[in-house]
């Protein structure tokens, strides 16, 4: 096992989540195996792991359900061995986006303010006035 983290790209993630190449998709199961049992340790981003999420739940792509993208993405998420900053709020976001209707940016943007412990936004989007533990406010 290698001490320094291998990056891991977004179509990794959608090849194995998605299997639409059985063989990509077998490499990269065994790959995410590998962390699994700690052979392996991996390193991915937040814009890659949202990128993730904007593919998977596209209407012109694979067309998934917030809760969907949740319930494929969380297992690889909380790999120990899948480094990611603000892991945590990643997940948090996960949460709100398949309890919410609203888009992941959105989603990712609450999850941030409440891992600060921030009431008030600045936005013009009134998506953010139907959470009561926060305050839109417009410059």
């Amino acid at each position: 096992m290698t001490n320094q983290p291998q990056f891991i790209d977004t179509n990794i993630f959608l090849k194995f989540l998605t299997k639409d190449d059985p063989s990509k998709a077998a490499r990269c199961y065994a790959l995410f195996q590998k962390a699994r049992k700690g052979e392996v340790s991996l390193l991915t981003s937040e814009s890659v792991l949202a990128e993730v999420v904007f593919i998977l739940s596209s209407p012109k792509l694979y067309q998934l359900k917030p809760a969907e993208v949740r319930d494929l993405l969380l297992p690889l998420v909380n790999l120990a061995k899948l480094k990611c900053p603000a892991k945590k709020t990643f997940r948090t976001a996960l949460e709100i986006y398949a309890a919410n209707k609203l888009d992941f940016a959105d989603a990712l943007t609450i999850a941030h303010l409440r891992e600060k412990k921030l009431k008030q936004i600045y936005s013009y989007d009134r998506d953010f006035d139907r959470f009561a533990d926060l305050q839109r406010l417009e410059p």
